[in-house]
C-alpha cells in the first residue's frame, strides 16, 4: 500500500433546516405517514410552477460567508434529467454551471496535530428526491414522496484528502459546521446530513488521477472510513493484478462491510442539463450578503482559539469542547458558575458528563445535571468541602436524583474532614493497628506509604482532605 497515494473528494449533501420545502410550501418535518408532505408541486403535476424558498437561499449563502467562499451575484437553476420512480418529475432542480458559492475552504486538524486546509469547489441549492421503501412490502417498492422538493445544499470538495481519516476529519468538520450555523441539523440517522465519496488511487508521486469510484450515500462516520478503505483495497488489488478500475457507482453494504457496484458511473452530458425554464436567475445582492453576515455566530474555530486563550486550555481540549455549539454552550456556563478553575470545569465535562451522557445515549441538550449545578460541584471541590473522589459520588447521585450538589453532599454526610487534630487521630489509630507495616515503612519500603493512605481513608469514610493526610503522614510516620 505504500506504493500507492489515495485521493479522496467528498459530496456532503446537509438537509437545510427550513420549515417548508425549496419550491413549494410543503412541510419538511421528518417522521410524517407516507406521502402526506407532498403538495401538486412537489408530485409533479403539469401546470404548476416552482417559487423559490428565500430562506433557503440565506442559508446557503451563511455557509459561504463561513467557509470564505465566493458567493456568486447571480447563478441559475438547471434541470438534471434522469428516470427514477421516486423523482415525479423525471428531472432533478439543482445548480450546474453557475452555482450560488464557490471556491471556499475549511481547514482539518490532522491526527500528528498539523492542520490541512481542504478546497470546496462549489456549493449548490437542490431539490431532493423520495424514497423507495421495501421493508413490510414484499415483492413490490413502495414510493414515499415526503423529501421530494426537501431543500438541500450540496458541498463539493476537492480531491484533497489522502486518507479515510482525513476525509471523515472533513465531514466532522462540516457536519460540526452547518451545526453551529444552525443551516442543517445534522441528523444522519434521519439523512440530513449525508455524503457520497470520490475515491481513486494513484502510484505514489504520480500527477494524474486515476479512475474513481463514487459510494453513494453514507450516513454515518463510521461508514465513510469503512467504505473507504475497503475501496482503496479493492482499487489497489486490481491494478497490482493487471485489472482496470472502472468508473462507476457503488453502494457501502454496512453488514458484509464491503463495497459493490450499483451502476456505471454517469457523465454530466448524461444528465442533458439545462437551465430551468420555470425559474428565474438567482441574484444575491450586497445588501442581502451583509444582511446574512451580520448572523454568523462565533465560528468552531474562532471559539476554539478563544477557549485556548481565555481559560487557558490545551488545543486538543479547546477543540474537543467546541466540537458542538450545545457543549461549548455548557462548558462555558459552567465556568461562569465556578470560574476559579476552568480547566477542571473541561475535565469534567470532557470526562464524568460525557460518560454518562454516552451511557444513557443523550445529547447534552437534555443532560440530567445542568451547567450551574455542575459549576455547584465543582465550587465544592475548590473550597474543600469535598474531595475530586468523593465529587465522583456526588455527581453520580446528582445525576440519578436530580438534586443539587449540597444537597446530596447534606444528606449522605459527604462533606470534607479538614479538621487536622481528627485526622492525626485518626492517623494515630492506623499506625497502632499494623505496628509490622509502620515497621517496614521506616526500614526503607516507601512504597507503604500508600497503605497507610488508603487505611486512613478507609477509616474516614473517603472524607479525610488528602492534601492534609499526606501531609500529616510525611510527619507522623518516619516516628
Amino acid at each position: 500500500m505504500s506504493e500507492w497515494e489515495t485521493v479522496i473528494g467528498l459530496e456532503i449533501h446537509a438537509q437545510l433546516a427550513t420549515r417548508s420545502k425549496i419550491f413549494s410550501g410543503s412541510a419538511t418535518a421528518y417522521g410524517a405517514p407516507p406521502n402526506t408532505q407532498a403538495d401538486l408541486v412537489d408530485l409533479g403535476y403539469p401546470g404548476v410552477l416552482p417559487v423559490l424558498n428565500g430562506e433557503a437561499v440565506r442559508m446557503v449563502v451563511k455557509l459561504g460567508l463561513a467557509i470564505d467562499a465566493r458567493i456568486a451575484p447571480l447563478s441559475v437553476f438547471a434541470r438534471k434529467n434522469y428516470f427514477y420512480p421516486d423523482l415525479p418529475k423525471g428531472y432533478q432542480i439543482s445548480q450546474y454551471e453557475l452555482p450560488v458559492v464557490a471556491r471556499g475552504t475549511l481547514e482539518i486538524v490532522l491526527e500528528d496535530g498539523t492542520v490541512k486546509r481542504i478546497g470546496i469547489t462549489r456549493a449548490h441549492l437542490e431539490e431532493d428526491a423520495g424514497k423507495s421503501l421495501h421493508e413490510g412490502l414484499p415483492g413490490v417498492t413502495g414510493i414515499d414522496l415526503n423529501r421530494a422538493g426537501t431543500p438541500l445544499v450540496e458541498i463539493v470538495s476537492e480531491p484533497d484528502m489522502r486518507s479515510a481519516k482525513e476525509a471523515v476529519a472533513y465531514m466532522k468538520k462540516m457536519h460540526t459546521l452547518v451545526r453551529y450555523l444552525e443551516i442543517c441539523d445534522g441528523n444522519m440517522q434521519e439523512g440530513s446530513f449525508r455524503c457520497d465519496a470520490n475515491v481513486s488511487v494513484r502510484p505514489r508521486g504520480a500527477q494524474k488521477f486515476g479512475t474513481r469510484a463514487e459510494i453513494k450515500n453514507l450516513n454515518s462516520f463510521r461508514f465513510v472510513e469503512r467504505a473507504i478503505n475497503f475501496e482503496v483495497a479493492r482499487q489497489v488489488e486490481l491494478l497490482e493484478s493487471g485489472r482496470a478500475v472502472v468508473q462507476e457507482t457503488r453502494l457501502y453494504d454496512p453488514d458484509k462491510g464491503e463495497t459493490r457496484s450499483m451502476r456505471s458511473k454517469e457523465e454530466a452530458n448524461d444528465y442533458r442539463y439545462f437551465p430551468d425554464p420555470d425559474l428565474l436567475p438567482l441574484k444575491v445582492d450586497a445588501a442581502l450578503i451583509e444582511s446574512v453576515r451580520a448572523t454568523l455566530p462565533e465560528l468552531p474555530d474562532q471559539k476554539a482559539a478563544r477557549f485556548a486563550s481565555q481559560y487557558g486550555l490545551s488545543a486538543y481540549d479547546a477543540g474537543v469542547l467546541t466540537a458542538s455549539r450545545e457543549l461549548a454552550a455548557y462548558y462555558e456556563e459552567a465556568v461562569r458558575a465556578a470560574p476559579e478553575d476552568p480547566k477542571l470545569a473541561a475535565n469534567w465535562v470532557m470526562g464524568d458528563l460525557a460518560a454518562a451522557l454516552n451511557k444513557e445515549g443523550l445529547e447534552v441538550g437534555a443532560a440530567k445535571i445542568s451547567a450551574p449545578r455542575l459549576g455547584e460541584l465543582l465550587r465544592r471541590m475548590h473550597d474543600g468541602t469535598i474531595s475530586g473522589k468523593i465529587a465522583k459520588e456526588v455527581f453520580e447521585l446528582m445525576w440519578s436524583q436530580g438534586s443539587s450538589a449540597d444537597a446530596v453532599i447534606a444528606a449522605q454526610g459527604l462533606r470534607q474532614i479538614t479538621d487536622s487534630d481528627a485526622i492525626a487521630r485518626v492517623i494515630d489509630e492506623v499506625m497502632a493497628k499494623n505496628p509490622a507495616q509502620l515497621a517496614d515503612y521506616r526500614a526503607g519500603k516507601d512504597k507503604l506509604f500508600g497503605f497507610f493512605v488508603g487505611q486512613v481513608m478507609k477509616a474516614t469514610g473517603g472524607k479525610a482532605n488528602p492534601a492534609q493526610l499526606n501531609e500529616l503522614l510525611r510527619k507522623k510516620l518516619p516516628g
